[in-house]
């Protein structure tokens, strides 16, 4: 009589292989993601400037002026009820009409500029 002696489980060999290819897969797909995330946060970014530069056009047109601090824009009964943050970026603390809206620090590292 025979003796069956192979067995049901994996090798060490064939797990560790399995192992390496999902690594691989991951390095290649990690920054993939940090691109897209990268991407939604300048987006988000530039749609909050978008409706800082509505709001003070607004603010300009009711009071005859050409500049305005954030503090007149941003509040419970002001024209943006709440300015969200992203990314930890900062938004000018005053907006004057016709100038560049530039919003820096987007992750530490990155600034955003929209012309209005």
């Amino acid at each position: 009589m025979k003796k069956n002696t192979s067995s049901q489980g994996f090798t060490l060999v064939e797990i560790m292989i399995v192992v390496v290819i999902i690594g691989l897969l991951a390095a290649m797909a990690i920054p993939a993601f940090q691109k897209v995330r990268t991407s939604s946060q300048d987006k988000a970014v530039l749609n909050n400037a978008r409706q800082m530069a509505a709001a003070a056009d607004q603010y300009f047109l009711e009071n005859g002026v050409s500049t305005v601090t954030q503090g007149n824009l941003v509040g419970a009964s002001n024209y943006v009820k709440a300015l969200n943050l992203v990314a930890n970026e900062t938004y000018p603390a005053s907006y004057t009409q016709g100038i560049t809206i530039t919003v820096a620090g987007i992750a530490g590292v990155r600034t955003v500029t929209y012309a209005p």
